[in-house]
Protein backbone atom coordinates (compact mmCIF):
# COMPACT_ATOMS: atom_id res chain seq x y z
CA UNK A 1 0.00 0.00 0.00
CA UNK A 2 1.43 3.34 -1.10
CA UNK A 3 0.97 6.32 1.18
CA UNK A 4 2.23 9.89 0.99
CA UNK A 5 1.32 11.90 4.07
CA UNK A 6 1.92 15.65 4.18
CA UNK A 7 2.24 17.62 7.38
CA UNK A 8 3.40 21.02 8.57
CA UNK A 9 0.77 23.23 7.01
CA UNK A 10 -1.14 25.89 8.87
CA UNK A 11 -1.64 29.61 9.16
CA UNK A 12 1.19 32.12 9.17
CA UNK A 13 1.66 35.86 8.80
CA UNK A 14 3.22 37.29 5.67
CA UNK A 15 6.98 37.17 5.93
CA UNK A 16 6.91 34.09 8.12
CA UNK A 17 8.12 30.56 7.49
CA UNK A 18 6.77 27.03 7.42
CA UNK A 19 8.33 23.65 6.75
CA UNK A 20 6.23 21.00 5.04
CA UNK A 21 7.04 17.32 5.31
CA UNK A 22 5.93 14.39 3.18
CA UNK A 23 6.48 10.92 4.60
CA UNK A 24 6.31 8.10 2.06
CA UNK A 25 5.69 4.40 2.51
CA UNK A 26 5.11 1.52 0.12
CA UNK A 27 7.47 2.87 -2.57
CA UNK A 28 11.19 2.70 -3.22
CA UNK A 29 11.60 6.30 -2.18
CA UNK A 30 15.27 6.71 -2.99
CA UNK A 31 14.83 6.21 -6.77
CA UNK A 32 11.75 8.38 -7.29
CA UNK A 33 11.50 12.01 -8.31
CA UNK A 34 9.59 13.81 -5.58
CA UNK A 35 7.71 17.05 -6.01
CA UNK A 36 5.61 19.63 -4.26
CA UNK A 37 2.60 21.10 -6.04
CA UNK A 38 0.00 23.60 -4.90
CA UNK A 39 -3.52 24.53 -5.85
CA UNK A 40 -5.31 27.71 -4.86
CA UNK A 41 -9.10 28.07 -5.11
CA UNK A 42 -10.19 28.60 -8.70
CA UNK A 43 -6.71 27.94 -10.07
CA UNK A 44 -4.95 24.98 -11.66
CA UNK A 45 -2.53 22.86 -9.71
CA UNK A 46 1.01 24.04 -10.33
CA UNK A 47 4.50 22.72 -9.71
CA UNK A 48 6.26 24.41 -6.82
CA UNK A 49 9.47 22.39 -6.73
CA UNK A 50 10.80 18.93 -7.42
CA UNK A 51 13.91 16.96 -6.62
CA UNK A 52 15.42 14.00 -8.44
CA UNK A 53 16.85 10.86 -6.93
CA UNK A 54 20.27 12.41 -7.52
CA UNK A 55 19.36 15.60 -5.70
CA UNK A 56 18.92 18.01 -8.61
CA UNK A 57 16.13 20.53 -8.06
CA UNK A 58 13.69 22.67 -10.02
CA UNK A 59 11.65 25.58 -8.72
CA UNK A 60 8.80 27.67 -9.97
CA UNK A 61 9.95 31.21 -10.68
CA UNK A 62 7.47 32.52 -8.13
CA UNK A 63 9.17 30.69 -5.25
CA UNK A 64 12.79 30.66 -6.36
CA UNK A 65 15.02 32.06 -3.65
CA UNK A 66 12.35 31.68 -0.98
CA UNK A 67 11.57 27.94 -0.95
CA UNK A 68 13.94 25.00 -0.64
CA UNK A 69 13.12 21.38 -1.41
CA UNK A 70 15.16 18.60 0.13
CA UNK A 71 14.93 14.88 0.76
CA UNK A 72 16.10 12.46 3.39
CA UNK A 73 16.18 9.01 1.84
CA UNK A 74 16.93 7.33 5.16
CA UNK A 75 13.64 8.69 6.50
CA UNK A 76 11.67 8.34 3.23
CA UNK A 77 10.74 11.99 3.61
CA UNK A 78 10.78 15.05 1.36
CA UNK A 79 10.64 18.57 2.78
CA UNK A 80 9.68 22.01 1.57
CA UNK A 81 11.13 24.88 3.57
CA UNK A 82 9.11 28.00 2.84
CA UNK A 83 10.51 31.38 3.86
CA UNK A 84 9.35 34.95 3.26
CA UNK A 85 5.82 33.72 2.71
CA UNK A 86 3.39 35.89 0.80
CA UNK A 87 -0.42 35.85 0.74
CA UNK A 88 -0.28 34.55 -2.83
CA UNK A 89 1.40 31.40 -1.50
CA UNK A 90 -1.91 30.44 0.10
CA UNK A 91 -2.97 27.08 -1.32
CA UNK A 92 -3.30 23.39 -0.62
CA UNK A 93 0.13 21.85 -1.01
CA UNK A 94 0.46 18.32 -2.37
CA UNK A 95 3.33 15.87 -2.35
CA UNK A 96 3.90 13.73 -5.47
CA UNK A 97 6.03 10.70 -6.18
CA UNK A 98 6.82 10.17 -9.87
CA UNK A 99 7.29 6.55 -10.79
CA UNK A 100 7.87 4.72 -14.05
CA UNK A 101 4.33 3.34 -14.23
CA UNK A 102 2.30 5.53 -11.91
CA UNK A 103 2.34 8.80 -10.00
CA UNK A 104 1.27 8.91 -6.37
CA UNK A 105 -0.19 11.90 -4.56
CA UNK A 106 -0.66 12.83 -0.94
CA UNK A 107 -3.89 14.16 0.50
CA UNK A 108 -2.65 17.74 0.70
CA UNK A 109 -2.01 20.18 3.51
CA UNK A 110 -3.43 23.70 3.72
CA UNK A 111 -1.11 26.70 3.88
CA UNK A 112 -2.72 30.05 4.63
CA UNK A 113 -0.66 33.24 4.60
CA UNK A 114 -2.36 36.33 5.98
CA UNK A 115 -1.44 39.97 5.42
Amino acid sequence: QVQLVESGGGGVQAGGSLRLSCAASGIIFSINIMGWYRQAPGKQRELVADISNGGSTNYADSVKGRFTISRDNAKNTVYLQMNSLKPEDTAVYYCKSQGVHYDYWGQGTQVTVSS
